[in-house]
C-alpha cells in the first residue's frame, strides 16, 4: 500500500472517530444524558446485567464514579439495582432495556436507516472486506487498551 493512501485512511479513520464521538454526544443529549453516560449505558446494554465492580473494571471508572452513575441511571428509571438471591451483598445492576430503547431508537432511527442502506450499496464481498477491517480494528483497540490498564 502506498504511503499517501495509508496516510489518508488513517486520516479518514481519525474523522469518523471524531465524528462518531460528535453524533453521540448529540444523541445523548437529546436523551438527557452526558455523552459518557450514554456510552457507559450502551455497555450495559451490550453486556447485560453486571456489578458494580465489573462495570468499574470495564470501563475503568472508580467504583464511587460507578455508584454516581448508578445512581443517575435509576434516577431516569434505566437501570434498577437487584440484590442477589445467594448474597444479599452482591448487588447486580441490570439494564431495564425497554425504557433504554424507547429513550435511544427514536434517536437513531433515520442515522441506521441510512447506514444500512450505505451497507447495503456494497457487494457481499465489499462487506466482508469491512467487516474484517472492522473485527481487526476492534481487536487492535482491546489489545491497546488491555496493554495501557496493565502498566
Amino acid at each position: 500500500m502506498k504511503d499517501d493512501l495509508l496516510k489518508q485512511i488513517r486520516k479518514l479513520s481519525q474523522q469518523y472517530a471524531y465524528t462518531s464521538i460528535q453524533m453521540h454526544e448529540a444523541v445523548a443529549r437529546k436523551a438527557g444524558l452526558s455523552g459518557t453516560d450514554h456510552k457507559y449505558l450502551g455497555f450495559l446494554m451490550e453486556k447485560g446485567q453486571m456489578t458494580a465492580g465489573e462495570l468499574s473494571t470495564l470501563t475503568g471508572l472508580t467504583t464511587g464514579a460507578v455508584t454516581g452513575l448508578i445512581d443517575r441511571f435509576e434516577k431516569k428509571n434505566l437501570v434498577k439495582r437487584q440484590y442477589a438471591e445467594d448474597d444479599r451483598r452482591k448487588v447486580f445492576i441490570v439494564p431495564d432495556t425497554p425504557t433504554i430503547m424507547a429513550l435511544l431508537v427514536p434517536l437513531y432511527k433515520e442515522f441506521r436507516s441510512k447506514s444500512e442502506k450505505l451497507i447495503a450499496s456494497f457487494s457481499d464481498e465489499e462487506a466482508k472486506i469491512i467487516e474484517a477491517y472492522f473485527l481487526k480494528a476492534i481487536d487492535i483497540m482491546n489489545e491497546t487498551t488491555n496493554q495501557l490498564n496493565n502498566k
